[in-house]
């Protein structure tokens, strides 16, 4: 069986997200810091954001990629089934 390579549809968004993840969650952890103290935990916890971002980015492109898809392919199939009649009064 071939195997697919990933969308860059998802995969650009995803790489770029954890790349900011991590350096925004590396700099605020360096500000907070003395100047020079706290290289180890800055570098720890940028890692443990890019991880958190990577997830989360990856998560939500995987969600929209795929509802994207859905909808394209109920298009394709002519549309939802509608109901053209006027909404009336709710009944009991």
């Amino acid at each position: 069986m071939r195997r697919r390579l990933p969308s860059p549809w998802i995969t650009v968004p995803v790489a770029l997200g954890t790349i900011v993840g991590g350096v925004v969650g590396y700099l605020v952890t360096e500000v907070s810091c003395s100047p020079g103290s706290c290289p180890g935990p800055a570098v720890a916890i940028g890692l443990v954001s890019a991880v958190a971002a990577f997830f989360g980015i990856g998560t939500v492109m995987v969600l929209a990629v795929r509802s994207i898809a859905e909808w394209r392919r109920i298009e394709e199939q002519g549309g939802p089934a509608r109901d053209d009649t006027p909404p009336g009064p709710p009944t009991c």
